[in-house]
């Protein structure tokens, strides 16, 4: 394999990776027998008006291999300049690309003035529909929106009995990324047992005697 090689592999895989986060940005990627999941761009600021974004992170290191892979390849192949010089570039590149990407996701995708509040995601008590179903004692996904973005998760039903894909659901409980949830038309069944009882019970108590 030549430098050209090299940097041309560099170039395809971070260019490829950085389409995939970018288009599947907070959605969940079904491949044959792989589950892929790549982060949410349309991520809200921490306390104090942090950055959640990190300098050294996937999104970046991508952005750093396709510019760098794509310099690389260019010098390489276009130029007579010195192997040192063009890895210099090509490094020089990935950073700067690196460096862009960064500042573009912290300084425009997120306020600084915007603080989270805890109870924008609080999960109990959220309503979601099942894209993946959850079979018996099993664990499928649930999609739901909160603080005004879409959202998938996975989840479990509460008492472990199958739920269809398509269902409406309602969060019990959360414990260690997973939603526990129960369908709403049965907890919408209950709450209206419990009306028709209590409104039997007053009029009963409201008749004369």
């Amino acid at each position: 394999m030549t430098w050209a090689d090299f940097y041309l592999v560099c170039f395809v895989v971070g260019f490829f990776l950085s389409l995939v986060i970018f288009l599947g940005g907070g959605f969940h990627l079904h491949l044959p027998h792989v589950h892929l999941q790549v982060p949410s761009l349309h991520t809200r600021p921490g306390h104090g008006g942090t950055s959640p974004f990190s300098p050294f992170s996937l999104i970046t290191l991508t952005a750093f291999l396709a510019w760098f892979g794509g310099t690389g390849y260019l010098l390489a192949r276009h130029s007579t300049i010195l192997f040192l010089t063009a890895l210099l570039l090509s490094l020089l590149s990935g950073t700067g690309g690196a460096a862009l990407i960064y500042l573009f996701l912290s300084r425009v995708l997120s306020s600084p003035d915007e603080d989270l509040d805890p109870a924008d995601f609080e999960m109990a008590g959220v309503l979601g529909k099942l894209s993946v179903p959850i079979r018996d004692g099993g664990t499928g996904e649930m999609i739901y929106s909160q603080a005004g973005t879409r959202r998938v998760c996975a989840a479990r039903s509460d008492d472990g009995t199958p739920i269809f894909k398509g269902i409406e659901v309602i969060v019990t409980r959360y414990e260690r990324g997973i939603a526990y949830v129960r369908r709403w038309s049965d907890l919408a069944g209950d709450d209206l047992e419990l009306d028709s009882a209590s409104s039997s019970e007053n009029d009963r108590q409201g008749r004369p005697q």
